[in-house]
């Protein structure tokens, strides 16, 4: 029913390299690094670029191909916005010079957010809503993360992926598994910023309230314990096996995660794509940025199945099946 008919991606200029990491924190080696998260770089937005930028640059590159005005709905997907209000897809559409006689908003999602925004273009586009949807999934988590906070400097990196989402009739109709648990909403939090008050949400940690904070360990559990059946929930909810999927491409979270979750399911691994040592984990972005190196590589045949899957901070999940 729907099919991504562009992507394209944007990396801040800035690199930080392991051996970067190895000179700030030389108890670690940047082969540990690689070994560790499977990543070797990642890319740092500067301290006056913030995710409209990125938007603005990764979305400024499919126009080049594709008429804006076309657009008729612009969905923005960040947690590290421009400002509480106004919402940053309403800056977009005047940024872009997008037609007036649209639809813009903000939904704050994570590692699922890329997912969720598909569900929701598939649901305007069945609605009658809209036909052609820009969604865009946009992160610098990096301006969240303490300076001394090795861990997750080592895992996350800042990018921009712009979509167009259309109307296709010769698609399959394929359905959403989308979970939520708010109870793992400690285990990876910004603290301060909005208007909660301290005793709601402690996560007692080491660094200012301001910083990201992440529960490794429960991280993991959580995506262990939840994916695989999402995974299974979503091929039977389909009725797809395992040989119907051409590829498998998860939320790109580290190269450990990824392969227990891969082994675990039994995902053969040449159908399952890797695709971060030069990205790190960007968060919404990272699914639409496997897509386009994959098109870029030409791995993706017309009518390949890819199922997706996109899982962390909320807890939110989800997943689903798109032929390209």
């Amino acid at each position: 029913m729907i099919k991504i008919s562009k992507i394209e991606y944007y990396l801040p200029e800035q690199v930080l390299t392991n051996k970067d990491l190895e000179r700030e924190f030389p108890e670690w080696s940047s082969e540990r690094i690689r070994e560790k998260v499977g990543i070797t770089q990642r890319h740092v937005s500067s301290e006056n670029e913030t995710v409209l930028d990125l938007a603005i640059q990764s979305t400024e590159k499919i126009f080049k191909e594709y008429d804006r005005n076309a657009i008729d709905f612009v969905l923005f997907c960040t947690q590290s916005p421009d400002y509480f209000l106004p919402t940053t897809a309403c800056i977009l559409q005047d940024k872009l010079g997008l037609r007036k006689n649209i639809g813009a908003m903000d939904f704050n999602l994570g590692c699922s957010g890329f997912i969720y925004g598909l569900a929701f273009a598939k649901g305007l586009i069945a609605a009658g809503i809209a036909q052609s949807i820009l969604l865009v999934t946009s992160e610098t988590y990096t301006k969240h993360i303490h300076p001394k906070d090795k861990g997750n400097r080592c895992i996350f990196g800042d990018a921009s992926a712009s979509v167009i989402i259309e109307k296709d009739e010769n698609a399959g109709d394929y359905r959403f598994c989308l979970g939520t648990d708010g109870s793992g909403a400690e285990n990876l939090i910004v603290k301060k910023g909005a208007f909660r008050t301290d005793s709601e949400l402690n996560p007692n940690h080491e660094f200012n309230p301001e910083n990201l904070y992440m529960n490794g360990p429960e991280i993991f559990n959580f995506t262990i314990e939840n994916i695989p059946g999402l995974v299974k929930d979503t091929m039977e909810l389909n009725q797809l096996t395992m040989d119907d999927i051409d590829y498998f491409v998860f939320h790109q979270a580290n190269s450990f995660m990824l392969n227990y979750l891969r082994r675990k399911i039994k995902i053969p691994a040449e159908k399952f794509y890797i695709d971060m040592e030069k990205t790190g984990n960007t968060v919404s972005a990272t699914i639409p940025i496997a897509l386009k190196n994959m098109m870029d590589k030409k791995l993706l045949k017309k009518g390949d199945k890819v199922l997706m899957a996109g899982f962390g901070v909320g807890y939110s999940w989800g997943a689903t099946v798109l032929e390209f």
